[in-house]
């Protein structure tokens, strides 16, 4: 729950020292689809994410592809990297009835991380909104992200939609 201090300032001939909590076993995964200058949608989970949840994520996308679909006869593509999840057994078992809401997943070759747009954003969050601070706990760093994530899209001008699991 230690994010980079790439850059800091420190007095004169002293060291730069940063406090540091004693916990740092969190972790905070976030899933998003970027489409630039319109709007980011994503989700977190402590820890990594499985296949159950990518699944739920990737559910909520179809059914606002299928409006879409229904509407304008558009289908929505979605780019991915080749990650386990995108590719597992229980993934793959969802793809036809994706592609028949309107969803279509189109995969990047592998280890062409540099062609993931997305990943510059997820870059830029890291860097410029929760570089050099620490969490105390999982909840914390959510928090932190959810706050990255709503500066970031007032920056970029596209709207912002989180995803909640098990919400009604």
């Amino acid at each position: 729950m230690w994010s980079p201090n790439s850059y800091s300032y420190s007095r004169k001939g002293e060291q730069k020292c940063l406090e540091q909590t004693e916990r740092r076993n969190g972790r905070i995964s976030i899933l998003g689809l970027w489409q630039p200058d319109k709007s980011f949608k994503y989700a977190l989970a402590c820890g990594s994410f499985k296949s159950e949840s990518y699944i739920k994520f990737i559910d909520w996308i179809a059914e606002l592809a299928g409006a879409t679909f229904r509407t304008t006869g558009r289908m929505t593509v979605v780019v991915q990297d080749n990650g386990s999840l995108h590719k597992s057994n229980l993934t793959r078992q969802q793809w036809q009835r994706w592609q028949a809401q309107g969803l279509f997943l189109f995969f990047l070759p592998p280890y062409c991380s540099e062609m993931n747009r997305i990943e510059e954003q997820w870059h830029q969050l890291k860097t410029h909104e929760i570089a050099g601070r620490m969490f105390e706990d999982e909840y914390d760093l959510a928090l932190a992200i959810m706050d990255g994530m709503e500066a970031r899209s007032i920056q970029g001008g596209y709207t912002l939609e989180r995803f909640k699991f098990n919400s009604t």
